[in-house]
């Protein structure tokens, strides 16, 4: 399934090395609200329900194969059994586009555990109870014209990329980029210094 859709070109300003990603050492002074959002474990669209008091609701970009075409893909993709799909999603609160979302499976695996493709990962993987590890591998800024203008706002934007693995094996790779507009509910990303 594939829809008609500008696919945001991102251009890393920065990102912080694996080791201080795993560490949960970032290069720059986040607030702790951020550091948790950015580097936790815990489910994006869960916080985000959490955070807003709304529902999240998933605006699907479209969902088709991946060629490797792309020089951006997350280094882990590789980890991943071909053939691929490549699913992107824009993640609503209310009016609001809080996030934009992409993640690449294993054919198969998608089909096992994606069944509604307008439902966020986190919800259809608990809908089954499905035991995984999430790994935060990478964090940094991008710039992209096509989410700055649906998110209303200039860049940078924080960007992350993470694994979810089930029984010991990657099961997806999810990278997301983050509307600084959740600043109205974490405070700013920036740790004031007294």
């Amino acid at each position: 399934m594939v829809f008609c859709s500008t696919d945001p070109r991102l251009r890393f300003l920065w990102t912080a090395s694996r080791r201080s990603v795993l560490w949960g050492e970032p290069p720059v002074q986040l607030s702790p609200s951020w550091r948790l959002m950015l580097m936790g474990d815990g489910s994006p669209t869960r916080h985000l329900q959490l955070l807003t008091g709304q529902r999240v609701k998933v605006e699907l970009i479209g969902m088709e194969p991946e060629t490797h075409a792309s020089l951006q893909l997350p280094d882990e993709v590789a980890e991943l059994d071909s053939p691929l799909l490549r699913r992107r999603v824009w993640l609503c609160c209310g009016k609001e586009t809080l996030m934009w979302a992409e993640s690449w499976w294993n054919r198969q695996d998608a089909q096992d555990h994606i069944r509604d493709l307008r439902q966020p990962i986190g919800a259809s993987l608990r809908q089954d109870r499905v035991e995984l590890f999430r790994e935060v591998d990478g964090l940094g800024q991008v710039e992209s014209e096509v989410l700055e203008q649906r998110f209303s706002v200039s860049s940078p934007l924080w960007c992350r990329h993470y694994r979810f693995f089930k029984g010991g094996r990657v099961l997806t790779v999810i990278r997301e980029v983050f509307s600084p507009a959740l600043e109205a509910y974490l405070g700013s990303s920036c740790m004031t210094l007294p």
